[in-house]
């Protein structure tokens, strides 16, 4: 679905991203883990088309299709998501409105007819049940006044009701309480397909528990240093990343 090869991206003349290769296949789930700037959420980014980020070698191939050819609108549409590290509110913006938008946008690109309002409303209350996402807010403004939690849930109902194929989960469980953690991984769990895949970039084993992943990498100063399966995630609980930081290699 997804491969990276030989990546290197910039910010601001600043090279961050040192040649990533990755790849994701259908039904996927990696972790990503590493230190603050590491590149973590450079590479998350990048991937979506961030227009800060310049990429200066390497290729994104994802369903067959050259990802650095496309906008980030037509990254999107393709099935791409990006659930971020701290969403931003959009006041004036009834996330209502909003997500009939975004919905509509993608079916046009996929040549399908757009929904109607009935039917727009009668799945968007069969998707934040799956999240537990409060109907008040669906009311609001987007994320305008939410708690965090909150906000992480509607990002997780956001993907509910556009259905990517590759979800990036930037950092998800930062700032949630335990309750609210289970709360977004069960949905997310809830939407997974076997033709779904994600990349899940944490600092911490907890989310992975309930996510489960099958592959967990550590990128260290912008490269990937490691690659194994759950139990690196738990060694990385236990002992930390300093065995693989640039002084002990």
């Amino acid at each position: 679905m997804l491969e990276i090869r030989n990546l290197h991206a910039s910010i601001g003349g600043k090279e961050i991203l040192k040649g990533i290769d990755l790849r994701v296949g259908k039904g996927e789930i990696h972790a990503l883990m590493g230190l603050n700037g590491a590149g973590k959420s450079t590479l998350s980014n990048v991937l979506v088309g961030h227009p800060a980020y310049e990429v200066t070698q390497g290729s994104i191939t994802f369903r067959g299709k050259d990802l650095l050819q496309l906008s980030p609108d037509e990254r999107s549409h393709e099935g791409l998501f990006l659930s971020f590290q701290q969403p931003v509110e959009i006041p004036g913006v009834p996330m209502t409105k909003f997500m009939q938008a975004a919905l509509n946008a993608k079916r046009k690109y996929e040549g399908k007819e757009p929904l109607s309002a009935a039917d727009f409303l009668k799945l968007m209350r069969e998707r934040r049940k799956i999240v537990e996402l409060d109907a008040k807010l669906t009311t609001r403004s987007v994320n305008e006044g939410f708690s965090g939690g909150e906000k992480k849930r509607n990002e997780i109902f956001q993907m509910a009701m556009l259905e990517p194929k590759l979800a990036i989960l930037d950092e998800t469980d930062s700032g949630l309480d335990v309750d609210a953690l289970r709360i977004v991984a069960e949905g997310f769990n809830r939407l997974r397909t076997p033709e779904t895949s994600a990349i899940v970039i944490t600092h911490y084993q907890r989310l992975l528990d309930y996510l489960k992943p099958d592959f967990v990498h550590v990128l260290i100063d912008g490269r990937i240093v490691k690659s194994g399966g759950p139990e690196l995630a738990l060694e990385i609980e236990e002992h930390g990343f300093d065995k693989y930081l640039p002084q002990n290699a």
